[in-house]
């Protein structure tokens, strides 16, 4: 690390005393750069330009900042971070890890990728066997609602950012969308289309992002005065088949749904087949909604209409809280949630009910 003399060097006669509540944040602000740019800096990283160093090495010595690094040395970071996905089949996850892996080799990371699935217990014990010391944090992407997982990597004193998921009470950091206000958005659509029998294929019951989205999809419902047939809600896990099965199921019904709300964007991919299947159109016969989003969506075949999660800019965010939290924790001490908010995104899969 190169370090300019009088600054952050060693020599008691110049170096000052520490001030109470100065932390790297404080000297970010007076330097007028990012906070990561503060550690990148002081530990010598190369990609941060001379001028920038040496503005950054001075404000925090004027303002008598010693990063706890210094004064007690760590052992050395591997500079690498675990993702944890459960079905790289699903489009969803390499949606996600483009940005993620983009992110983190900007910030002088590598990723190591640990598909399990963490929906069963063995799944997660296996997962946390893996995890070993040579990984500096942990971005977890599958969390259940009866998860372990965030909890005992904690317990090893691993940074851990949920992305996408929560699980409540989780001390942990949070990136998520706001999947209750984008179930009332596809319930709204749906209602102003003219649909009253609508059919829901939700995503499991013990993940956030299905619970949320369906208790939006019902309260949307329910501000219309429209109460949802119970006999039109399916549930599964989100994929194809599931979407596929409980689709053609519901459109065999002696009362069909006209429309179908889907857990997510795959769920509704099968929902298509079973209607072509079924010698059915999309929409003539019946409208398919999807959610997340993800590039297959707007593709020509598909051009499903569905509510938007910003992925890219929730993948990049949750990078920079993770690695913050590994670089800055002993200055950061309450939990952070970064929510973002939902849009939905009308294509030709939707349309006014058939009178």
């Amino acid at each position: 690390m190169s370090v300019n003399p009088g600054t952050m060097g060693d020599s008691p006669r110049r170096r000052r005393r520490a001030r109470p509540g100065v932390n790297s944040s404080t000297v970010a602000r007076a330097a007028g750069v990012s906070q990561s740019t503060v550690s990148r800096a002081l530990r010598g990283d190369p990609r941060v330009r001379e001028d920038t160093r040496r503005l950054i090495e001075e404000t925090a010595e004027r303002l008598g900042y010693r990063p706890a690094w210094v004064a007690s040395p760590s052992p050395p970071r591997s500079r690498t971070i675990g993702v944890v996905v459960s079905d790289l089949t699903n489009p969803f996850f390499p949606t996600l890890l483009t940005p993620v892996h983009d992110e983190l080799q900007i910030m002088g990371y590598r990723v190591v990728l640990f598909a399990e699935r963490t929906d069963i217990p063995t799944g997660q014990e296996a997962l946390i066997n893996l995890l070993n010391q040579s990984i500096d944090g942990v971005l977890v992407t599958t969390a259940t609602l009866d998860s372990k997982l965030g909890e005992a990597l904690a317990g090893r004193n691993l940074p851990v950012v949920l992305l996408n998921r929560y699980v409540d009470g989780m001390d942990v950091d949070r990136v998520i969308s706001d999947n209750y206000q984008g179930g009332r958005a596809a319930a709204r659509h749906l209602l102003d289309l003219g649909h009253r029998a609508v059919g829901v294929i939700r995503g499991p019951a013990n993940t956030s992002t299905s619970r949320d989205r369906h208790a939006g999809v019902i309260d949307g419902f329910a501000d219309a005065g429209v109460v949802p047939d119970e006999r039109f809600v399916r549930e599964g896990p989100y994929s194809h088949q599931c979407g596929y099965q409980n689709a053609r199921e519901l459109l065999r019904l002696a009362t069909p749904p006209t429309a179908l709300i889907c857990g997510n964007d795959v769920i509704a991919f099968g929902a298509l087949d079973a209607v072509k299947s079924l010698g059915l159109d999309v929409p003539d016969d019946v409208s398919v909604l999807g959610f997340d989003d993800v590039p297959m969506a707007a593709w020509e075949v598909f051009q499903l209409t569905t509510v938007r999660q910003p992925l890219p800019e929730m993948a990049r965010t949750a990078v920079r809280l993770l690695v913050e939290r590994i670089e800055h924790g002993d200055d950061i001490t309450a939990r952070r949630e970064r929510l973002f908010a939902t849009s939905l995104v009308q294509r030709s899969t939707t349309q006014q009910v058939a009178r």
